[in-house]
């Protein structure tokens, strides 16, 4: 106890300070706990670029295949209306391509050159079962170009797909009624 009491009133800052010897042993242990801290993040991160790389296989063989059959739906997330911001859609708004049938549900934002004697037939929407259909790759490897020109709805409507193999697309609408809108989504 003498020698405690000692140490407290003749050199207080003994508790305070390390010798060079302590602080090279703490900056050494500091740095192996970083170096494994940063070894276990690197390793996690690339199991999971790996998992990811097969995922996108998979993905990219599913969008090619729907896209060679003529089989797929587009689901939109965002509308790009010429001349004004991007505006954020519910998830109720899509177009549905078979071999056989297009039904296209979706918005219509901008100026219309003829407007619709019917208020239920503002948007996009129709069902049209003659149409002609092309698919050319995209400009990158694994990406497509969808057009469509629908001849049974009345007046001519151009759907122009962008489709990369992550399964993301682009639509741009066109028709001759109304200032182009382009479409963000999804293939489902």
């Amino acid at each position: 106890m003498k020698k405690i009491n000692k140490l407290l009133t003749t050199k207080p800052y003994v508790f305070l300070f390390y010798s060079k010897k302590q602080k090279n042993i703490q900056m050494k242990r500091s740095a192996l706990h970083l170096l494994i801290v940063l070894s276990v993040a690197f390793g996690l991160t690339m199991c999971g670029t790996a998992q990811t790389a097969r995922e996108k296989e998979v993905v990219a063989g599913e969008v090619s295949r729907s896209v060679n059959d003529f089989d797929f739906t587009f689901k939109a997330t965002y509308a790009y209306p010429t001349g004004f911001k991007s505006i954020y859609l519910s998830p109720y708004y899509d177009v549905k391509v078979s071999p056989d049938t297009i039904r296209a549900y979706l918005p219509y934002y901008g100026r219309a050159y003829v407007a619709p004697v019917n208020p239920s037939e503002g948007g996009i929407k129709f069902t049209s079962t003659d149409f002609d259909y092309q698919v050319n790759p995209g400009k990158k490897k694994g990406n497509w170009r969808v057009d469509i020109r629908t001849k049974d709805t009345g007046r001519e409507i151009f759907l122009y797909f962008d489709i990369w193999e992550n399964g993301t697309a682009r639509l741009q609408v066109t028709d001759t009624n109304r200032q182009p809108i382009s479409f963000q989504g999804d293939l489902l």
